[in-house]
């Protein structure tokens, strides 16, 4: 089947990727230190410029998430997605979980990443998605942090239960927020459909590698169609990596980070048939929930 539908009308969604390394992930992070980092083989660059190129066979744009411990070391990958026409949005800086960051050490790396991205691409990053998903109940602080950054919108919170993150009770649609400051700051949450009265993660990552293909579809399909709204799928450049070097972990973790990894390019190419996508601004700009503010249009490089 063509794109999806609803309504007779073509639903875009936004189609994101965090731009890390493999030895960045929480869930390897036990057996990797981060004095480590700078030593090991970086296949960051070759990954996302494989996403770079499936994209462009398609002709579609998205947003892309970048650590700024990347794009420290890696300014021309920075700048080679933003000249493809894809948006530059902030994934902070040294991908360490939010809620074990004091406000201050958040607040100093989170300022540090948005301003290298800026001064990479030489405009605004209105974007931000925290480590993990880290902006939990026992971290909202950080979203006044955001507003205060300039940040426009923010795309971390996810609306189920999770050992590492998660707000079970916080709404499934893209739509503003309130700060504990009572500001307000415009959400695009993760996505989750609902099977049997049980919500189920389908916004992609590992989800998209451990779940059949079919089931993930059905949900984003349930999202675009009963509920008519767009959703978020992400993904990181390493999970179309197979040959990356195998770190030493636990069980859970290893069949986290590893499983089907091998499959996930492939399970990639159908989505981006089955599904319309656009960067996650310019997704927003249209959803135009009531309440959101508008988001400005400098965050999206206008070259084809």
């Amino acid at each position: 089947m063509g794109p999806n539908t609803t309504n007779g009308a073509l639903t875009v969604n936004a189609f994101t990727v965090d731009v890390e390394d493999y030895y960045h992930v929480a869930a390897l992070a036990s057996a990797i230190p981060r004095d480590s980092w700078s030593t090991r083989e970086s296949r960051v660059e070759r990954n996302t410029g494989r996403l770079l190129d499936l994209l462009a066979a398609r002709g579609l744009r998205g947003t892309f998430f970048v650590l700024g411990w990347v794009a420290e070391r890696v300014p021309a990958l920075v700048r080679q997605i933003h000249d493809a026409g894809h948006e530059v949005a902030c994934h902070g800086y040294s991908h360490q979980l939010i809620y074990r960051q004091t406000q201050e050490e958040f607040r100093q790396e989170t300022r540090k990443a948005k301003h290298l991205l800026e001064d990479i691409i030489g405009s605004a990053v209105l974007g931000y998605r925290a480590a993990s998903f880290s902006i939990t109940g026992a971290s909202l602080w950080a979203l006044d942090d955001l507003i205060d950054l300039g940040f426009e919108y923010d795309s971390s919170i996810f609306p189920i239960r999770h050992d590492r993150y998660g707000i079970p009770g916080a709404s499934p649609a893209p739509g503003p927020v309130t700060a504990p400051s009572g500001r307000k700051i415009t959400e695009f949450p993760m996505s989750a459909a609902s099977f049997l009265g049980l919500r189920v993660p389908v916004s992609g990552g590992g989800y998209f590698r451990l779940l059949p293909y079919w089931l993930s579809r059905a949900g984003l399909r349930q999202i675009n169609g009963k509920r008519a709204r767009p959703f978020t799928f992400y993904m990181h450049p390493w999970e179309i990596d197979p040959d990356q070097p195998r770190v030493r972990v636990g069980a859970l973790s290893r069949f986290r980070h590893y499983t089907n990894l091998d499959l996930c390019e492939a399970r990639l190419q159908r989505l981006l048939a089955d599904f319309r996508f656009a960067p996650a601004a310019e997704v927003l700009r249209g959803h135009c929930a009531p309440g959101m503010p508008p988001l400005r249009m400098s965050a999206v490089s206008t070259a084809a």
